[in-house]
């Protein structure tokens, strides 16, 4: 198994004909990726790596009732009217790539997902793989590099960080840890699958055994991660690396998320509350793969 992707996605890229988004579904359909169509208002009727292109969603779904996923390369402008296009034509998970997409804007989207039984990764996403299966986004860069330094196995990767999750993951791998499923969430103060949702996926996937996540300052994502596995809803063993130790208040740590307010968010209450439920907490970012490989060594016991 795997989270979010599966032998049954089919792909629709929003923006197919931009050098963005034709460059990621290049990558995306080498690495496996099943793209069916891509759309860009204007730009119908003619193919893009051989992939139809049409000039709406309501016409690709037409076309290709198979496709229930969208992956949306478009300025961040155009992202909500993009969106909602894709929620209202039957998308079921929509992966937001763009950064700087207007707060109201991802509400407006997160109302729609809701009323319509969507889900979105993003915005501001490197968007997520399944290793060896599908990817959705642009993790890897290319679909050489991403085979070359993602491994398959049992530990699935979580992460606030477009540049850390690559990098987690590359060096899990290197040490010989293998990967399910790797999830960027997004950087930004409100994304549409935060922490505990992707967390909460990786309880369910019987091909993830542990479960690494990079947190950071902001938000309280963490702190419900936390809740989960002392409600029991989350069982498996989680790895948890903090960002942001030295950021003070009023300071945001590389993302729009990732802001102190006050007593909120910050990175030692996140530690605080990881550590109180049993999570095993790294504070040497270089100590990762180590301590993984030692959880997944007790879980053999």
């Amino acid at each position: 198994m795997s989270i979010l992707i599966d032998d049954d996605t089919r792909v629709l890229v929003q923006g197919i004909t931009g050098r963005e988004g034709y460059t990621r579904a290049k990558l995306m359909m080498e690495y496996g990726t099943k793209v069916v169509a891509g759309v860009t208002p204007g730009k119908g009727n003619q193919t893009v790596l051989d992939v139809p292109v049409y000039d709406t969603v309501e016409q690709a779904v037409e076309a290709a009732p198979e496709l229930n996923t969208s992956v949306i390369f478009v300025p961040a402008p155009l992202v909500k009217n993009a969106a909602l296009e894709a929620i209202d034509a039957g998308i079921k998970l929509l992966v937001i790539v763009p950064d700087r997409v207007p707060i109201y804007d991802v509400l407006e989207i997160a109302s729609a997902a809701r009323l319509n039984g969507a889900k979105f990764v993003g915005p501001n996403t490197l968007g997520l793989l399944s290793v060896g299966k599908g990817v959705l986004g642009m993790i890897g860069g290319r679909a050489e590099t991403a085979r070359a330094w993602f491994k398959p196995g049992d530990v699935g990767v979580t992460s606030r960080s477009g540049g850390i999750t690559s990098s987690i993951s590359y060096y899990l791998s290197k040490s010989g840890v293998g990967l399910s499923s790797i999830v960027h969430v997004g950087g930004d103060a409100i994304v549409g699958t935060p922490h505990p949702e992707v967390i909460r996926l990786f309880q369910e996937d019987d091909a993830t055994r542990a479960v690494v996540m990079f947190g950071e300052i902001g938000t309280t994502q963490e702190e419900q991660v936390a809740d989960l596995i002392e409600q029991g809803i989350f069982t498996k063993p989680l790895i948890a690396f903090i960002g942001g130790k030295a950021a003070k208040s009023g300071t945001r740590f590389s993302h729009a998320g990732a802001i102190v307010e006050g007593n909120r968010g910050t990175h030692e209450s996140k530690v605080k509350r990881l550590k109180e439920v049993g999570a095993h907490i790294v504070d040497n970012f270089d100590d990762i793969p180590t301590v993984t490989q030692e959880v997944l060594r007790k879980l053999k016991t």
